[in-house]
Order: C-alpha cells, then sequence, then structure tokens
C-alpha cells in the first residue's frame, strides 16, 4: 500500500482510506469490525468518521459510528496503528449539539462528544464536515450564489473557527486540522489566518471526488499544489454509481439507493449516459469498473487518499484491490475522451 504525506504534519496515510457512514445503519458492529480487521491487513492505516454518522442521518443513530469504532479500539487493542479522522457538523443539523455550527466553545464540546464516543484521548485529523457559510457541494453548485454571504462576519466565523481548533491541539485533544465540502476561497482563508495567527494549519480537504464529479480539477488542485493541502476524496465510486449496479434504474436489495433514490442528487439521465461511457472505457481494456474508477483518483497529483465504503465485505475487498492496478495512458486517453462527451453529469 503506498503512503502519502498528511499535509504537513508529519502523519503519514494510506492512499485508500476506510470510510465508514454505514456503520450502524447498513452495517452491524460485528460486520464493521470484520471491515477494520480487513483493511488493516491489507495496509489501510487511515479510517474517517464523523459525528453525524452513520447516514442517511437520524438522530436516533446519531454517533452509532463512532461507538462502533470505540468498541474495535478496546476489542483489537490496535489504536496505535490507525490514524483515525472524524468531523464536526456545520450549521443544520437539530440534533447533534442543537443544530450549532463552528464557534470557538462548540469546537470543544464537539471534540470532546467524539472522543467520548470512541473511548481514546486524541484524535489525529479532526476536520470540519462543512462550511458555516454554506457549501457549493453536493449538488448545490447549480444555483450557488456567493454574493449572499457576509464579507466580515465569514472571515470573523473562520478565524474564531481555529481558536477553537487550537484549544484542543493545544489541549492535546487533535493532532491536525482539515476541511471537508470547502471552496478554493476557504481553503485559502484558512490557511492566510492560520499562518498569520500562528494558528493550526489546514492538512487536508474532504470533497467529493470520481469520474463524474470533477469538480476539485482546477481552482482546489492548484491549492492543493501549493499549499500542501492534500484531497481526501470521498465517493470515489460515486455512491456506487460508477460500478454499473444502478444501470437501466435498477434498485438492488440493501443498496445505498434503497434508502437514498437520488444519491444525494447523483443520479440520473445525465449520470447515468456518462457512467455507460466510462463502463465502456473498462469493458474496452478488461478492467474492473470499480478498479478502473478508484485507480483513476488514485493517479491524481493532488489525492492524499480515496475514502472508500462497503457494505459488504466483497465490496471492501474489490474496492482495497484497486492499490494493485495500474491505468496505462490508453486508458486514460479514454477516459478523458469519456469526459469531454459527459463533462458536467452531475
Amino acid at each position: 500500500m503506498k503512503m502519502n504525506p498528511l499535509g504537513r504534519t508529519g502523519m503519514m496515510v494510506s492512499e485508500i482510506c476506510l470510510g465508514t457512514m454505514t456503520w450502524g445503519e447498513q452495517n452491524t458492529e460485528a460486520q464493521a469490525h470484520e471491515q477494520m480487521d480487513y483493511a488493516l491487513t491489507q495496509g489501510v492505516n487511515f479510517f474517517d468518521a464523523a459525528e453525524m454518522y452513520p447516514t442517511p442521518p437520524r438522530a436516533e443513530t446519531q454517533g452509532r459510528t463512532e461507538e462502533i469504532i470505540g468498541s474495535w479500539f478496546r476489542a483489537s487493542g490496535k489504536r496505535n496503528d490507525v490514524i483515525l479522522a472524524t468531523k464536526m457538523v456545520g450549521d443544520g443539523i437539530k440534533w447533534v449539539r442543537d443544530g450549532k455550527g463552528y464557534t470557538r466553545s462548540s469546537v470543544m464540546d464537539a471534540v470532546d462528544g467524539s472522543l467520548k464516543r470512541l473511548g481514546i484521548d486524541h484524535i489525529d485529523l479532526y476536520q470540519l464536515h462543512w462550511p458555516n457559510r454554506g457549501s457549493y457541494h453536493f449538488r448545490k453548485h447549480w444555483a450557488f450564489d456567493a454574493s449572499t454571504q457576509d464579507k466580515a462576519g465569514t472571515v470573523g466565523d473562520i478565524h474564531e473557527t481555529l481558536e477553537g481548533l487550537n484549544d484542543a491541539v493545544k489541549a492535546g485533544k487533535i493532532r491536525a486540522v482539515g476541511l471537508s465540502n470547502e471552496s478554493a476561497w476557504g481553503t485559502m482563508q484558512f490557511v492566510r489566518l492560520a499562518e498569520a495567527h500562528g494558528l493550526p494549519r489546514v492538512a487536508s480537504i474532504q470533497n467529493e471526488y470520481n469520474l463524474i464529479c470533477r469538480l476539485f480539477d482546477t481552482d482546489l488542485a492548484e491549492v492543493a499544489h501549493h499549499e500542501d493541502v492534500g484531497l481526501l476524496a470521498f465517493s470515489p465510486l460515486a455512491a456506487g454509481i460508477l460500478t454499473g449496479k444502478y444501470q437501466g434504474d435498477v434498485t438492488p436489495e440493501g443498496s445505498r439507493r434503497s434508502l437514498t433514490p437520488n444519491l444525494g442528487g447523483r443520479w440520473g439521465p445525465e449520470s447515468e449516459a456518462a457512467t455507460a461511457a466510462y463502463l465502456d472505457v473498462a469493458r474496452k481494456h478488461g478492467l474492473d469498473p470499480a478498479h478502473m474508477a478508484i485507480a483513476f483518483c488514485l493517479t491524481r497529483p493532488f489525492m492524499t487518499s480515496a475514502i472508500i465504503g462497503a457494505t459488504t465485505m466483497a465490496q471492501l475487498e474489490t474496492a482495497i484491490g484497486s492499490k494493485e492496478v495500474k491505468l496505462s495512458e490508453a486508458i486514460l486517453e479514454d477516459i478523458a475522451t469519456a469526459r469531454r462527451a459527459h463533462p458536467l453529469p452531475i
């Protein structure tokens, strides 16, 4: 398993990260433990969670994923073998800390809540799940309007959030900080304010990235290169779409689509057509489409780690197996051709 630097933290993380958002909803505790055991044997040392998980988010299950990870740490004794990332939600989920977004005090409250559920004394990478000011991610880019944001207030909000993260770092409760569902401008504000005021510098940004969602390729890729803020790509299979299992508008029993019919705005005629083009490329070159999709993510120069998720061990084995797949120039050229025919399907 290839290891990549996590920003400028000195930590090295596997290029494949084990995602956890199905644990406690689609996966039982025992199944989650089996996934973690297997991932470690394959060289995966990086797990990603969130205080709001599992998904779909519900008040009745919120925090269960972190509790399951904590029970595995206690049972396995392997806390020190894992770089653990988790996330704090921004404004908007009423049953998570009364819907409070990021303030100096709420950061510590959220960190303490996660530490209690996990049963550990520190978190390796603590991420902000989405900006207080809102985000263009999850298909909101179609109607995104930055002109509604408060210029002075937004910068002040970021500074206050960094102060809260700094409190947690000084207390030894988190080692490094990261962003999620952020923009190039937002990322640069976190970098600029951290450097100006001696506050924690962001190590990574966790945004969606896959063959049919490539918003990261331009401005954010430039930020990642110059500022050493690498991408942690979530949904490298576009919620399973790129495996081809939903083609023909089918919904396999127990699949994510059975819980979220439009797959977070990803599923539609355009994404089905684009997926058909990528399936043709995989078929032409004798590749498993899941292998090709994840391996493509791993070719990107800004990629720190691709976050995989699975509801079965067979899916997990396939996803992790992508680390052995190398894409030739001919395959990459065919992928580029398919992209030009379907430039923004979701």
